[in-house]
């Protein structure tokens, strides 16, 4: 293949730019940015799961609480009417030892019941407590991930915009280029990494090997417009006043 020394030096021009691109990519892959996003996600979701345990930790109790003061109106409402007896003296003194009887022993049920429902109410206190601190550890956490989320998004977008300039300018000098001779370099590209290097002081700036004498021979008889593929790599060899041939 054939091109003109001036279009072959010109893929220098565009190996540097798709060298500049594929680091722009790597570098949007793997952005520290993200992993701290995913990291806080993360501690987000066991914090979700801690703060659910602990919700349904306070609607389980408040339901036990309800139970029990379910459970301790009845018997207040029975002693309120037992007392209103009494209080009445409507009944025989049979009747009356039978009704303070069953008062003092609404009365300890009372007490009982009462305590019991104090104990729940303390751990509902203790509950809703824990709730609301892990509540708040989510709200900060949340905070920083939104924080976090916000500088990823700065950092890809100014990586896009170094991305879109560089490719403007691959398009000008793609344009410039004779098809085959960029047809080639593609090719190469996709499958080494790099579609052409310089020669520089006998040495391919792509594969970095020094060439033999057999091949430097054959690089200086080549024509000018002779397109030099590397012996080793098989890049686009341009050669230059420094190729010291």
């Amino acid at each position: 293949m054939k091109a003109p020394q001036s279009a072959q030096r010109r893929l220098l021009d565009l190996n540097k730019v798709d060298t500049v691109l594929v680091q722009l990519a790597h570098r949007r892959r793997h952005l520290p940015e993200h992993a701290e996003v995913l990291r806080i996600q993360a501690e987000l979701g066991t914090i979700d799961d801690e703060l659910t345990s602990a919700e349904t930790l306070v609607a389980d109790t408040e339901l036990e609480q309800r139970r029990a003061e379910t459970e301790l109106e009845p018997v207040r409402d029975r002693r309120r009417r037992d007392q209103v007896r009494i209080d009445a003296g409507d009944v025989d003194a049979k009747a009356l030892r039978g009704l303070v009887d069953e008062v003092a022993h609404l009365d300890r049920r009372i007490g009982e019941l009462e305590d019991a429902e104090l104990e729940v109410l303390d751990r509902l206190d203790q509950a809703t407590a824990l709730r609301d601190e892990v509540a708040a550890r989510r709200g900060t956490l949340a905070e920083r991930l939104n924080a976090a989320v916000a500088a990823r998004t700065k950092v890809a977008q100014e990586i896009d915009a170094d991305a879109k300039a560089y490719l403007a300018e691959r398009a000008t000098i793609v344009k410039d280029l004779p098809q085959d001779l960029y047809g080639l370099y593609e090719k190469i590209r996709q499958h080494s990494g790099s579609g052409a290097a310089a020669l520089t002081a006998r040495r391919c700036q792509g594969c970095g090997l020094v060439a033999n004498a057999s091949d430097l021979r054959s690089y200086a008889a080549a024509a000018g417009d002779d397109v030099v593929r590397c012996a080793e790599c098989g890049r686009i060899l341009v050669r230059t006043e420094e190729s010291g041939l």
